[in-house]
């Protein structure tokens, strides 16, 4: 950039004021292009110089994971075609259903996330997909495939056969879509991560609690059967069928929906922050539709950030994808 000191290999991201930095890799296997920019050092002119430079980084995919549906024949044929492709480019896959393929490693669920992958495939709807997020350690990448599911709004567009997406990835035409997520913390025990949102509902069916959301130092009291905290990525879930609006996937805020309130205790849409609830009754806490958690009056319950962002491994063109899947 012509000022003294800054080297390519020194040169660091830092990109501000909550600011979307996006990349797509070049057409060559196992490498990508990265654009960096530091707005601390550089002003307006010398940013739009920056837009031209790039370098090369080394990505290997050395290790893979196949997450099917469960019990879905579509999900475990499509898991067969993908394991024979990665195994002739040598590449080491786990599956957590056995496949038949003598270089398939058979795995138990849990054990994924002590395992260091490059690449995951969850293959299925969107269920499987938010399976798979939890099964995987910090941000590791998921290509995620709608089949033997039903509207897979989470999933890549099934507009290519599944050959052509898999050279798509492996000829660099691909790009990362990061999601953030949530996380409960229940009196010191952490559970999630929740890439679509936490769910807070009674567990007496014959009495309606009293649940208090406590929002920026601001706590609100009412009679409720629950509340939802949503991600921007679950804005399509439980939340749109509360009434919820659809938010652009990658903003960084969360929703807060009350279910059934006396007092119509309307909707929030707010900086996503540490959000203290609690229930004058006991209480089920659900992450993403899957698992459920007890709640006592006696227990603080937190949703926070979780430290690691879901990451999508996407092929198809960027913009609202959850309205084109919902078929606006």
């Amino acid at each position: 950039m012509g000022r003294k000191g800054f080297e390519p290999s020194a040169f660091r991201l830092s990109v501000e004021r909550s600011a979307k930095l996006s990349y797509r890799p070049i057409n060559r296997i196992n490498w990508r292009i990265f654009i960096l920019v530091d707005i601390k050092v550089f002003d307006k002119n010398a940013f739009k110089s920056c837009k031209k430079l790039t370098w090369l980084l080394s990505l290997q995919i050395n290790n893979a994971a196949i997450i099917t549906k469960i019990k879905n024949e579509l999900a475990r044929d499509a898991a067969r075609f993908i394991a024979n492709f990665l195994d002739k480019k040598q590449i080491k896959v786990f599956s957590i259903e056995s496949l038949g393929i003598e270089n398939v490693h058979f795995v138990d669920p849990a054990e994924l996330v002590n395992i260091d992958l490059d690449l995951v495939f969850a293959i299925g709807g969107d269920g499987t997909t938010l399976r798979a997020f939890r099964m995987i350690k910090q941000s590791t990448p998921v290509f995620s495939l709608n089949i033997g599911g039903t509207r897979g709004i989470l999933a890549e567009a099934n507009t290519k056969p599944i050959e052509q997406q898999l050279l798509d990835i492996f000829s660099g035409n691909y790009f990362y879509d990061k999601r953030l997520r949530l996380q409960a913390n229940i009196d010191g025990k952490l559970i999630g991560p929740a890439l679509n949102d936490i769910v807070i509902t009674r567990t007496n069916l014959t009495k309606t609690p009293t649940i208090t959301i406590n929002v920026f130092d601001y706590p609100i009291s009412q009679k409720m059967d629950g509340v939802i905290i949503s991600t921007p990525t679950g804005s399509t879930g439980h939340a749109l069928s509360l009434g919820g609006p659809i938010v652009h996937e990658n903003m960084n805020c969360a929703m807060i929906l009350p279910i059934a309130p006396v007092n119509k205790t309307p909707a929030l849409i707010v900086e996503l922050k540490d959000f203290a609830i609690s229930s004058s009754d006991n209480s089920k806490v659900i992450i993403d539709g899957q698992q459920v958690y007890d709640a006592t009056p006696e227990n603080h319950i937190i949703i926070s950030k979780y430290p690691f962002d879901g990451v999508f491994l996407r092929i198809g063109k960027r913009g609202i994808r959850q309205l084109e899947k919902l078929g606006f």
